[in-house]
């Protein structure tokens, strides 16, 4: 039985950024917007997950749902029942809206316990997905990277904070025990998303104003994290991982040259690196020691960017 279902949310050109986060979190990926897995995801670390069903009781049958549900005794806490809806299903499986609110009454009924469609203490969820009902509790995700969009400091060609979010989790899927480093910050985007769900991560940067504004904004975020100054090719120390948005031709004059020699000081430096450009460098990557085993192109209308996963 699967522990949780996730629905998602994106747009066609996030598309693909969105397949790769759900591949990194998840070891599969859906062409539907919901997703059956055992992994727990906070569905707020993603900017993509709208909602999480904590599996409790399934079935064949709506009734064999309603039958299990009497099991819950809830006493003087307060629930409510909402359906989730899973917009992708079509035929039997798609259940219009009026439906849906039956449903939900009916299964609030069987539940002991005292409801409240405004504040509850606990939410349930109901679903029907690949001929099954899954009934369980209901987390909705809240839009982190939303309070992350004004900055003290900006960085015109900074990525955007729903990018940097997907970007975070590619590279850590799970943080337990992985460090992190993000030896190009500029002004802190992918830090500032990192820290924010608890990935342990460092930044640096060659700019002293750049470092600057990385520290100033994680301090505005009520966040902590280190943020050195200097280049690639001092950092002595060992990571698990590092991100890097490779500066670009376009707007550093950064040179072939200069871009090989950051490749070539992250081979040295982590087991993993996530590079992020705006160029096809597929064999600069190669000629610096790296295999790429996964990528995906983050769009935004003409402009994209290309985000490669390397070990």
């Amino acid at each position: 039985m699967p522990g949780f279902i996730y629905t998602y949310a994106c747009s066609e050109e996030e598309r693909s950024l969105c397949h790769m986060e759900m591949r990194m979190l998840f070891g599969i990926e859906s062409r539907l917007n919901i997703i059956k897995s055992s992994t727990e995801i906070d569905p707020s670390r993603s900017p993509f997950i709208k909602e999480r069903l904590e599996v409790l009781y399934e079935g064949d049958n709506l009734s064999d749902i309603m039958e299990q549900v009497e099991q819950i005794q809830l006493g003087e806490t307060t629930f409510r029942v909402v359906f989730v809806k899973t917009n992708d299903l079509e035929g039997t499986e798609k259940v219009e809206y009026k439906e849906r609110l039956k449903i939900e009454r009916d299964i609030g009924w069987r539940i002991n316990g005292e409801a409240d469609l405004h504040h509850p203490d606990l939410i349930f969820g109901i679903t029907l997905l690949g001929g099954r009902w899954y009934f369980g509790k209901y987390r909705k995700s809240e839009a982190i990277w939303l309070r992350h969009l004004k900055k003290p400091r900006e960085y015109s060609t900074a990525l955007s904070t729903r990018v940097a979010r997907a970007v975070a989790n590619i590279a850590v899927p799970n943080p337990d025990g992985v460090r992190a480093i993000d030896p190009c910050c500029g002004i802190g985007t992918v830090l500032v998303e990192a820290l924010s769900m608890g990935i342990n991560i460092v930044g640096r940067d060659i700019n002293y104003h750049v470092t600057s504004g990385a520290r100033e904004n994680i301090a505005h975020f009520g966040l902590e994290g280190e943020v050195t100054l200097g280049p690639i090719s001092e950092v002595s120390k060992s990571y698990d991982v590092a991100i890097i948005d490779l500066p670009y031709n376009l707007y550093t004059h950064a040179t072939p040259e200069e871009q090989f020699s950051i490749l070539k000081h992250a081979r040295r430096i982590a087991n993993k690196v996530v590079v992020i450009t705006i160029e096809t460098i597929d064999d600069m990557i190669r000629d610096a020691g790296f295999e790429i085993t996964d990528r995906c192109v983050a769009k935004k209308q003409l402009f994209s960017r290309q985000i490669l996963i390397c070990e």
